[in-house]
């Protein structure tokens, strides 16, 4: 059972590697490619919609939103675009972890804008109802 849990999630790895790389392919069409990106970025973001220290709810997400969101961008990505990804994502993964400074540094960037305007529109809201 520990290597069936092994292999799935090793698959599940692979497979948001090869969505981020084919949100980026030139043959996905648009509104898979939209997302494609959502869910890879939701995936390798470092911060979760609800998060993890929050007991049972915090792994919620992970364990529901990220495997439907995975199914539905295989769905909408087109078989040989979908094949020809995860056979470069199985060659990056097997010369270890990739790693992304600048996609690191733009879903940081991201989170940070999004926490700018989450507190720009409470503080409007506070000094209009308060």
């Amino acid at each position: 059972m520990i290597q069936r849990l092994k292999r799935t999630a090793r698959r599940l790895k692979r497979d948001t590697f090869a969505l981020y790389l084919a949100a980026r392919h030139r043959d996905t069409p648009w509104y898979a490619k939209a997302v494609a990106a959502g869910v890879a970025a939701y995936a390798l973001s470092p911060i979760d919609l609800i998060p993890d220290f929050i007991p049972v709810l915090g792994y919620l997400d992970d364990l529901l939103l990220l495997p439907v969101g995975i199914a539905l961008s295989i769905r909408l990505i087109p078989d040989h675009v979908l094949e020809e990804c995860r056979a470069r994502a199985d060659e990056v993964f097997a010369d270890g972890r990739p790693v992304s400074r600048a996609a690191a540094a733009a879903i940081l960037s991201l989170w940070i804008l999004g926490a700018f305007l989450l507190t720009v529109v409470l503080m409007r809201a506070w000094t209009t109802f308060g």
